[in-house]
């Protein structure tokens, strides 16, 4: 998580929402790294659980990551929860909650969803404090 964190304040020093993931493999490696660039990219995509996700399919040379953990600060909207899904990712742990954009533990709570084929083990909460603060003094700043 603390890669993940880091990537999120690079996002927060580009001007984007801070937000960082990393996909780790069962060894621990780390095999793709990702921070928010949909401003600076033009790209609705960017988010930072997509560019990680490309980067470790990249790295395997295979789109199924399925022994392998996201470590991102924010809960995943419903895009990169179900790219997460579609990934066969093992486990997510993420960082602060969003009761907004979330898509994992609020919102439509996509792998309760019957429709998911795939659903990851997921461990909230992890570094919850430090991503909170990130993304609210982020806002702050723009208000």
């Amino acid at each position: 998580m603390r890669e993940a964190v880091s990537l999120a304040r690079e996002a927060e020093a580009a001007g984007e929402v801070p937000v960082g993931a990393v996909v780790v493999s069962a060894a621990g490696e780390i095999l793709g790294r990702g921070r928010n660039s949909p401003v600076s990219t033009n790209d609705p995509t960017a988010h930072a659980e997509m560019l990680a996700l490309r980067a470790a399919a990249k790295s395997l040379g295979s789109e199924r990551l399925a022994d392998c953990d996201v470590y991102v600060t924010l809960e995943p909207c419903a895009m990169c929860a179900g790219a997460l899904s579609f990934a066969r990712i093992r486990r997510l742990y993420y960082g602060a909650t969003d009761p907004k954009g979330g898509a994992v533990e609020s919102g439509v709570k996509l792998f309760a969803a019957a429709t998911c084929h795939h659903r990851p083990e997921v461990y909230g909460g992890i570094g919850e404090q430090e991503a909170a603060a990130l993304l609210r003094d982020f806002f702050a700043a723009l208000r």
